[in-house]
């Protein structure tokens, strides 16, 4: 009998590691002018495509998303048009805050732990406050907590590398943007949400997108 014939099914289930539309609560923090205006670890651009991204993937897999602010009114201004266009305002409930630490703040806390998940995904501005802050507070609380290194940035490539190797100490995933919406794409035999997923990334893939274009066009794939 061959290997393959004893094997019982079991063998091929995917790693708990990995993340899935229903295991976890992303959490989208501070897209918003100042904290944008600032960021020098990576490109402008390339952040805001990477919020589209991630924003644009939470919407089509139906992901728990909490977007929260900081002093929106005050200081920081409104969020990326990226995330707008995922989360409109209007619709959404923005929780804005005055704490640079998300956890501390109780609606924020009270949104993202009512989502009765235990891993928690967070992309946001700047890395070594913001991020840290509620990734750190939400490990010591007991969730498992993955980042999205390349949809946060900085004030200096230095912060952001930092904060992100004393979050990788504490015990937090890092994953990037386009890694986050293929995990949950996961199989290209998934229609209901191949469209979607291969035309976010036709509009903010870089050079992947263009490659998805280029083959639905020249070789009908």
């Amino acid at each position: 009998m061959s290997n393959a014939a004893q094997l019982s099914g079991k063998e091929a289930q995917p790693s708990a590691e990995l993340l899935n539309p229903e295991n976890h609560t992303l959490v989208l923090i501070d897209y918003e002018g100042q904290m944008g205006f600032a960021t020098k670890s990576i490109d402008i651009t390339e952040l805001r495509n990477n919020v589209a991204i991630i924003a644009g993937a939470s919407k089509i897999f139906n992901v728990p998303t909490v977007v929260t602010t900081v002093a929106e009114d005050s200081f920081s201004g409104p969020v990326f048009l990226e995330l707008e266009a995922a989360y409109p305002k209007a619709s959404s409930g923005y929780i804005d805050r005055t704490s640079m630490n998300t956890w501390e703040d109780i609606n924020a806390y009270k949104a993202i732990v009512g989502k009765g998940k235990n891993k928690i995904v967070l992309g946001g501005l700047w890395t070594s406050v913001c991020i840290v802050g509620p990734a750190l507070s939400a490990i010591a609380a007991g969730y498992e907590v993955y980042v999205i290194t390349d949809a946060c940035g900085d004030v200096s490539t230095e912060a952001h590398e930092r904060a992100v190797q004393r979050m990788i100490q504490a015990g937090a995933k890092t994953v990037t943007s386009i890694q986050y919406l293929l995990e949950l794409q996961r199989d290209w035999a998934r229609q209901g949400t191949y469209e979607a997923v291969t035309t976010l990334m036709k509009k903010h893939g870089g050079g992947y997108g263009l490659g998805i274009q280029y083959a639905h066009t020249m070789i009908k794939h």
